[in-house]
């Protein structure tokens, strides 16, 4: 179980057109999103996996006022360890190296050692 992190959101509302669309995305990957007190800062509380889930939703939606909300969480979200790799790849066995380069924003070499990990049971 990851661990849930909390990223200081300064200005969203005033930062994105359709703000409150935005927001209904972010709850639907089931983080809480909430006002620091009456101020217009908002804090997201998420784990990795919901951060991800949140930039596949906006990358998705396309919209471009929303991007500055990828940056910001790629920064926070990190990087994964070989075990969170390795688990990308034991639940989907058939995945190539350059699909788990771009899933786990990882190096080919990281992937090429987690597949190879699994295809010899070395785990």
């Amino acid at each position: 179980m990851s661990s849930v992190r909390h990223i200081l959101l300064p200005s969203f509302l005033r930062k994105a057109l359709r703000a409150y669309e935005l927001k209904s995305l972010v709850r639907e990957s089931g983080c809480e999103l909430c006002r620091i007190g009456r101020s217009r800062n908002w804090r997201l509380s998420a784990t990795r996996e919901q951060m991800t889930k949140i930039i596949e939703l906006v990358r998705a939606s396309e919209e471009p006022t929303w991007q500055w909300i990828v940056k910001l969480l790629e920064q926070q979200r990190g990087d994964l360890t070989q075990a969170e790799i390795m688990n990308f790849v034991v639940r989907n066995p058939d995945i190539t190296v350059n699909e788990l380069v771009i899933l786990a924003d990882c190096t080919i070499a990281e992937a090429r050692k987690a597949i190879d990990a699994y295809e010899f049971q070395d785990f």
